[in-house]
């Protein structure tokens, strides 16, 4: 039997102990296998940034085992998840976190940069992952001369330049029009097509429908998970 990719188990994060103490995330169980497209869904203050921060090792649970390519990091300092950030997850944030002074190649460049990546590589990196993104016209343009949907597409390239075998996505087309929304979704589809692990939270339903599989979170607790009986996909298969 394949081993889960991440594997969530009696995750809690609790604030302020005692009696006044919120339940972040309460006794969370979950598994998401390598190559899953999975949306993770909940309105505001349903635990689901909470649950982003611990999946993406930027914080730890209160109690509870969180595993990520079967290392236990929930025990880890902040030293060891700085380094498995690094290494094993791309982040693409709503609020795209590029650097203005930068190009679009250098903004893709950075994190490979930290990873100890010699020139060469880290700019035939970039530029390759530039070019996934459909972006390759525009690697050396700053994000000030870039449209939103263009800025969110190097936000992608930098994530997935280094190939870390998951990618986290948090509300990637939040500040976004719906033709760039369209677009950047349709990038993190063929992303999961050509076998990456691809972790979507969003508030939006109609976002998280075009994932595969749906787990709603409330009130810190997973209430339901769900594969996504997805038209295209249904249509793709028979094609075949």
């Amino acid at each position: 039997m394949e081993e889960p990719l991440i594997r969530v188990v009696d995750m809690c994060k609790i604030y302020n102990p005692g009696e006044n103490e919120v339940r972040a995330l309460d006794h969370i169980n979950l598994d998401i296998y390598k190559g899953e497209f999975v949306a993770i869904i909940g309105q505001s203050g349903s635990g689901k940034s909470t649950f982003m921060n611990m999946l993406g090792c930027l914080d730890v649970p209160t109690s509870g085992s969180y595993y990520l390519n079967g290392t236990d990091v929930s025990e880890m300092e902040d030293n060891e998840l700085s380094e498995i950030r690094n290494k094993e997850i791309g982040f693409i944030f709503q609020g795209f976190n590029l650097i203005s002074n930068l190009t679009a190649q250098e903004n893709v460049e950075l994190p490979l940069i930290y990873r100890g990546i010699d020139r060469k590589t880290r700019r035939e990196l970039a530029l390759e992952a530039l070019k996934m993104v459909g972006l390759e016209k525009r690697v050396h343009h700053k994000p000030a001369e870039m449209s939103g949907g263009q800025q969110q597409r190097v936000a992608i390239a930098r994530a997935i330049a280094a190939q870390p075998p998951v990618i986290l996505a948090d509300e990637p087309t939040g500040n976004l029009d719906s033709g760039s929304s369209r677009e950047i979704m349709e990038i993190l589809t063929n992303m999961h097509k050509s076998g990456r692990t691809v972790i979507l939270i969003t508030h939006d339903n109609g976002i998280a429908e075009q994932a595969k599989r749906v787990v709603r979170i409330m009130d810190g607790k997973i209430e339901s998970d769900r594969q996504n009986a997805n038209p295209d996909a249904d249509r793709e298969e028979g094609q075949k």
